[in-house]
């Protein structure tokens, strides 16, 4: 399918897919789910407009970092329906995300570099758990891995 014309204003389901990359099955997905919307034609079909795009490419982003959809549906909503968004509009969608997505950050950066050191689960079976915690003194803590928990 060629790609859809850069002067054209609304697209058609196909011309979406062809651009993003995602199915039309998904897309009708997104509908449903009311993370994209669109308008019909007289004829019954599918036209979105152009920003629909933008949208989409937020929905695979998040959806690639684990970002439930309902949490993106919610914060989705805040953008104007009326207008395709501004950049002020994008800034302050991402904006409200900044502080979940630096801890979401913090969360993998441990996973990646800690993850091989003792984490303080209890189950002392590294080396180095008997050093760090010695006879699961870190379970009095709470449960859970406490040394990835409390931030350490």
């Amino acid at each position: 399918m060629r790609r859809p014309n850069w002067q054209q204003t609304e697209l058609s389901v196909g011309e979406v897919s062809a651009r993003s990359g995602v199915a039309v099955s998904a897309l009708h997905f997104y509908e449903r789910q009311g993370l994209i919307t669109s308008a019909r034609t007289s004829g019954n079909q599918r036209r979105y407009r152009r920003d629909a795009l933008r949208r989409v490419a937020l929905i695979q982003i998040a959806q690639q970092v684990g970002i439930p959809l309902a949490t993106l549906r919610g914060q989705l909503e805040t953008l104007p329906q009326d207008r395709a968004p501004s950049r002020q509009d994008w800034e302050r969608l991402t904006a409200e995300w900044r502080v979940e997505l630096d801890q979401r950050i913090r969360r993998l950066e441990q996973l990646r570099d800690k993850f091989t050191d003792c984490v303080g689960c209890g189950c002392l079976s590294i080396d180095r758990c008997m050093l760090a915690n010695r006879n699961d003194q870190l379970g009095e803590a709470g449960t859970g891995p406490r040394r990835l928990l409390d931030g350490e």
